[in-house]
């Protein structure tokens, strides 16, 4: 008796299974597919780990036709098209993303970031880096397990950085006598850098940028205050020591810029000798020392003569004073660390003999 009964429930629950696929084939053919479609992205997923790209993507392209509401696969596709350049397919992939899932901040960030530096889409990137400061995400919190607090906090900093990035690099693309309305964009971005800052308080790139937009709007004081801070944040990064060197020059504080200029050579010496970029610097260099020995007279050359002269007995001098070559390593963060000319910048700064088309000058370091 047991025995038919069980039977009898099998069967029924059959019928029951049988009618309900009958009455929503669309449905069920929806979950077949969605099954079908995980196992790819599944596989997709294990070959961008051990980084058989195009497998993945072709994979990732199999799933995604199967079941193509999997956002996450859609951002990974849009990585890998990145990879390969190929970028409009890229930000294809990731507005799909977006569709299916419109608070899928990485696809965003990332669209962004692709847009404006690979397609010139400023105004696209822009309007991502909007979006993801406007998405209100639910703030979780499991004690000693889990808070997305702080990921979502960095998430507007950066989408905030990034914007900066966006409207500078609109400004330079206008011509040199629409300067009003580069004004507009340089601004745009010096705010985006402010609120970027003031989340990433550490982070390197976003003060020596919000440094690099005071210096092309021509606030000099705040310019080579914020240098300073990025040298704080990362001494070793030769780009703020050099655009520093560039303003101290162009306020004719000349050994204030050699300075500056030196560590900026030394910080991109390479193992293969000068590269294109030290050899600019090189010149540059050159032409701040020749204008200092112009303003200060032949005393100077004499003491540089003596210096070289010094170091090949395997001395050299650290802010002015002779140490060892093997105090040399032990001075040389502290040296690279340390921003001399701040105190200029703490005082106000007579800016009445820069004439107005200087103002807006761009300063980007060299490039390969």
């Amino acid at each position: 008796m047991k025995k038919f009964l069980s039977f009898l429930a099998f069967i029924i629950t059959c019928a029951i299974m049988a009618g309900l696929v009958y009455l929503f084939p669309n449905f069920f053919e929806h979950q077949l597919h969605k099954i079908q479609g995980m196992y790819y992205v599944h596989k997709g997923d294990k070959a961008y780990r051990k980084m058989k790209l195009q497998k993945a993507i072709d994979y990732y392209n199999r799933g995604l036709q199967l079941y193509p509401e999997h956002y996450s696969a859609w951002c990974n596709l849009g990585n890998l098209y990145v990879v390969f350049e190929d970028y409009y397919s890229a930000v294809d992939a990731y507005e799909q993303a977006i569709e299916h899932n419109p608070k899928f901040v990485k696809a965003r960030m990332n669209y962004g970031i692709v847009s404006a530096e690979k397609l010139g889409d400023f105004d696209g990137a822009i309007q991502q880096y909007n979006a993801i400061l406007n998405t209100k995400r639910h703030l979780l919190s499991i004690p000693f397990i889990y808070n997305n607090r702080r990921s979502t906090k960095i998430n507007k900093g950066r989408a905030y950085y990034n914007m900066g990035i966006a409207y500078k690099q609109k400004s330079l693309y206008l011509n040199d006598d629409d300067w009003g309305l580069r004004h507009k964009y340089l601004t745009d971005a010096l705010d985006a850098y402010k609120k970027a800052v003031k989340i990433l308080k550490k982070d390197y790139d976003a003060r020596y940028n919000l440094a690099l937009t005071y210096h092309l709007l021509g606030d000099y004081h705040n310019a080579g205050l914020t240098y300073c801070k990025a040298i704080q944040l990362s001494p070793m990064s030769y780009e703020a020591h050099y655009n520093l060197a560039v303003l101290l020059r162009h306020l004719k504080y000349y050994k204030e810029s050699l300075d500056e200029m030196e560590k900026a050579t030394s910080l991109i010496t390479d193992s293969e000798g000068a590269t294109n970029r030290q050899r600019y610097i090189f010149d540059v260099m050159n032409d701040v020392t020749r204008e200092y020995i112009a303003e200060k007279g032949q005393q100077y050359f004499v003491e540089a003569l003596s210096k070289e002269q010094l170091l090949n007995r395997n001395l050299t001098y650290v802010d002015g004073r002779l140490v060892s070559a093997d105090e040399l390593d032990k001075t040389m963060m502290k040296n690279l660390k340390t921003c001399g000319s701040k105190k200029i910048f703490l005082e106000d700064i007579d800016e009445d003999y820069v004439e107005a088309q200087d103002r807006g000058r761009v300063f980007l370091p060299p490039v390969e």
